[in-house]
């Protein structure tokens, strides 16, 4: 499992708990895909060890837990359709089953986000999730999630994005 990190600070305290909550929803989702833990494990995993905790010497933000249990069982819940809109926006002869997991996973958290939390900014959202990508992966990889997020938030929230 890619190592859990804190977001950097950005902000208001709800800002930070709320990319707290992002980044440990990425987190999740990740060992989801890859280790095959299922939700209510994870969720407890998450909620007890390492959200709001100290491991390894390290201070991890507390996050808003409602909003990264939305965000988990949101995409879970919806990942059949997210898999194909995600697949749509990649370029051709690159599924999305050819990302690396955890891309796949800030995808999937992003596009869930898009469509079902009209409460915050689109901009905010990709922005959010192109931080997150950063924690674990090369500028190019970020720059393939900011243009997903992006082609996604146009098709969910065209005025929005238009703007």
């Amino acid at each position: 499992m890619a190592e859990f990190r804190k977001p950097e600070p950005k902000g208001d305290r709800k800002a930070n708990r709320r990319g707290a909550a992002r980044l440990a929803a990425v987190q999740a989702l990740y060992q989801m895909d890859v280790g095959g833990t299922g939700i209510n494990e994870v969720l407890a995993e998450f909620e007890s060890f390492w959200i709001g905790s100290e491991v390894e010497g390290e201070q991890y933000l507390p996050a808003e837990g409602a909003f990264f249990r939305d965000v988990v069982s949101g995409v879970l819940r919806d990942q059949k359709q997210l898999d194909p809109l995600i697949d749509d926006v990649l370029s051709r002869g690159w599924p999305l089953a050819r990302v690396e997991a955890i891309l796949r996973a800030v995808m999937r958290a992003g596009a869930y986000e898009l469509q079902h939390r009209k409460d915050i900014p689109g901009r905010v959202i990709v922005s959010e999730y192109v931080d997150v990508a950063h924690a674990f992966v090369e500028r190019d990889e970020t720059g393939m999630v900011n243009a997903v997020l992006d082609q996604i938030g146009r098709q969910y929230r065209p005025d929005e994005f238009a703007r």
